[in-house]
């Protein structure tokens, strides 16, 4: 028997679809309080010694925290190079975009507190906000473009043909998926800064993280209500082989008003995802009104994941759909890459990503506690 035969290849491209949504989870929820900081720190800083404390509060961790962007990228280039190909191209302006706005965030940590000067200062501070809300609604914006059907189409030969352009991707259900994207992140972001501040920073974190959490709940009921009535959904007509060839071309795809709702009927379990983003991000506003604060941050994370598990259990066994050519739509079972590749994978995954996590929960652990005026006025070197 060949080793990679021990997993068959249906059950690897399942475990390669849901560790793909642990990745990209995994990164929403650790650099998503990074990124909702940013975008808070001109509302709720008014000084610039408020401003390093919350600068200061996600120092240690964001870089860390910017794994999981690079191992969600990785595994998308090695598990499904078709979804690599395609978004990567087809999203070619918008990912520049990103790549801008997060090479602005290192820059602005790195540089901000270099000068005394209080307009060199304030420029950096922007840059900080660009650089955090920019990527939080790009990557809600691409969301919604996903979830509508991506235009593009493959010839007989599978090269692939990308016919759409960087403002046709700023419709206004992808705006509204920004938005839910925005909002999700300032609450979570508002849960850290409750967590790791303290005194008007804290209170004013609080306000704002609160609204975060209502805006939340009713643009996600919104999206949905909007999905429902005007989204079309994609789905398989017949059968699929779940070991065939990677070769999209090969099914039939219909599209239709509803369908993307209809793996909840087919599955009920399924309901636990949207559910458990509406539940946890309305308990993440009562916690943050009674002054919870570990808890909080743990239940906004919740939220995180209840949200993008949605997407993922709505579009089920698709990654990618085609509005321009529906059977060229890449689905779980014939965008993966081969069958070693996928077993190589998952070995090299289960050794290095338990690693991953120790050495991330030991840095949490050391640099644990809230941060002090006082330490960063001080002049600690350590300190942005």
């Amino acid at each position: 028997m060949i080793l990679h035969d021990l997993i068959s290849y249906d059950v690897l491209r399942l475990i390669w679809w849901g560790l793909l949504g642990i990745l990209l989870i995994g990164f929403a929820v650790t650099d998503g309080f990074d990124l909702g900081t940013g975008t808070l720190l001109p509302f709720v800083a008014r000084n610039d010694l408020e401003r390093r404390v919350v600068i200061n509060s996600v120092g240690p961790v964001w870089e860390g925290n910017q794994v999981w962007l690079i191992l969600g990228g990785g595994a998308i280039f090695a598990a499904w190079p078709p979804l690599y190909a395609v978004s990567f191209s087809g999203f070619y302006l918008a990912m520049f975009a990103i790549l801008f706005a997060l090479i602005l965030r290192p820059v602005g940590f790195k540089y901000r507190s270099k000068r005394e000067s209080p307009t060199w200062r304030r420029n950096w501070d922007w840059a900080l906000f660009i650089g955090s809300f920019v990527p939080a609604l790009i990557f809600g914006v691409a969301v919604g473009n996903v979830l509508q059907g991506v235009p593009f189409r493959f010839n007989s030969d599978l090269r692939i043909f990308y016919d759409g352009t960087f403002f046709g991707l700023l419709n206004p259900f992808a705006l509204l998926c920004g938005l839910v994207s925005v909002s999700m992140l300032i609450m979570h972001g508002g849960a850290w800064l409750v967590l790791k501040t303290q005194g008007d920073v804290r209170e004013r974190a609080r306000n704002y993280g609160s609204i975060a959490a209502i805006a939340t709940i009713a643009l996600f009921v919104l999206a949905g209500a909007y999905i429902w009535a005007f989204v079309d959904g994609y789905r398989i007509v017949g059968s699929i082989d779940p070991v065939g060839p990677s070769n999209p071309l090969v099914k039939s795809v219909e599209m239709g008003e509803g369908i993307w709702l209809g793996n909840y009927g087919t599955y009920p379990w399924m309901m636990a995802a949207p559910i458990l983003g509406i539940v946890a991000a309305f308990l993440a506003f009562i916690l943050l009104r009674i002054r919870l604060e570990g808890l909080t941050v743990i239940v906004s994370g919740l939220s995180i994941v209840g949200i993008i598990s949605t997407v993922g259990a709505s579009m089920f066994p698709f990654i990618l759909p085609s509005s321009l050519m529906p059977k060229a739509s890449l689905t779980v079972w014939d965008a993966s890459s081969s069958h070693l590749t996928l077993f190589i994978m998952l070995v090299v995954t289960a050794i290095f990503v338990p690693i991953i996590l120790v050495y991330t929960a030991w840095v949490y652990r050391v640099l644990w506690g809230k941060v002090d005026e006082d330490e960063i006025s001080g002049g600690k070197s350590h300190a942005y």
